[in-house]
């Protein structure tokens, strides 16, 4: 039995089915599905500008690299020249070698400087340090992750002179997110899920997550189709977060009712927008470490308190 016809341009067999959309997608069209939704969402939510200066965060994963991919295209198309890739080495044995050797020689073939920055350097330990120095696995490797890796980006950004990250958190990210915050009680953090960025720090730096509206089984098979090398092997700490039982939730809910992905999205929106913060958030300064903070201490310095406690 032969494939069904583009839905798009009505000229080739199709390579992939939209069950949200009931629409079947040749090679070409489903690539150009991908690039000009990242673009919309982009224009949008007015993430970038002229003269923006912008530090991709790049792991080596499908979502990072493949976006990566896309902005080299972006920038160019808007005559943006500042475009390099951060990668964050966690320090976890076994796990993040090979990705650096992926991201390496993927930002050599599009020409793209990578720069990278490792948590040993820049708090002390790496990932693998810290989960043998907490106290109890109440206190997460995510959690700790997290916050280690925020700063890390934004460090990052900061000593190379760039004013926008850019990162591949997709929609199911989003949603995973969303639901976590509100199972949590920590219904503020919603409001920062908002698109739209705004500037925060004493830097002024500004975060977009351009995949915001696209499904991350799009963005694999975006990636297999540009032939982008990707590590998928998993983080070998990651089943220690909720995140996983989200996603889940997320993926059986779609296979059932497809198309219920996008609609909480869409409350998402509203939400969020509803609860956006300020940038008063982040006017304080820690008094360990100076940088920005909610409070008197940053979360990077408390965790690291604990962590040394011993």
């Amino acid at each position: 039995m032969s494939q069904p016809v583009c839905s798009k341009c009505y000229n080739k067999n199709s390579i992939y089915f939209r069950p949200y959309s009931g629409e079947y997608l040749c090679k070409s069209c489903f690539i150009f599905s991908i690039e000009e939704k990242t673009s919309r969402t982009i224009s949008k939510f007015s993430m970038m500008r002229y003269g923006d200066r912008i530090a991709v965060g790049v792991s080596g994963g499908k979502d990072s690299l493949s976006l990566l991919s896309i902005m080299k295209k972006i920038t160019e198309r808007k005559n943006i020249k500042d475009l390099v890739a951060i990668t964050i080495d966690e320090g976890i044995s076994g796990y993040r070698e090979e990705s650096l050797t992926l991201v390496k020689d993927f930002c050599a073939k599009l020409n793209i400087k990578n720069e990278i920055f490792g948590y040993k350097d820049l708090f002390g330990m790496n990932m693998d340090n810290a989960i043998s120095s907490r106290p109890s696995e109440k206190m997460t490797s995510c959690s700790i992750c997290g916050t280690f890796r925020r700063r890390a980006i934004d460090i990052a950004a900061q000593n190379l002179g760039m004013n926008v990250i850019a990162t591949g958190h997709n929609l199911d990210d989003q949603l995973q997110s969303f639901l976590i915050n509100i199972v949590s009680g920590d219904v503020n953090r919603i409001g920062w899920i908002y698109p739209e960025p705004i500037q925060y720090g004493f830097h002024h730096l500004k975060k977009i997550k351009p995949f915001i509206e696209i499904y991350e089984r799009e963005i694999v098979f975006y990636a297999l189709q540009q032939n982008i090398p990707f590590q998928s092997e998993q983080c070998p700490y990651m089943n220690e977060s909720i995140r996983s039982d989200m996603r889940n939730f997320f993926n059986s809910l779609e296979e059932q009712r497809p198309g219920i992905k996008y609609n909480t999205y869409k409350s998402l929106l509203k939400i969020s927008k509803m609860l956006n913060s300020s940038n008063d958030s982040l006017s304080n300064k820690c008094s360990t470490c100076g940088h920005e903070s909610t409070n008197g201490i940053c979360s990077v310095c408390k965790n690291l308190m604990i962590l040394r406690s011993d």
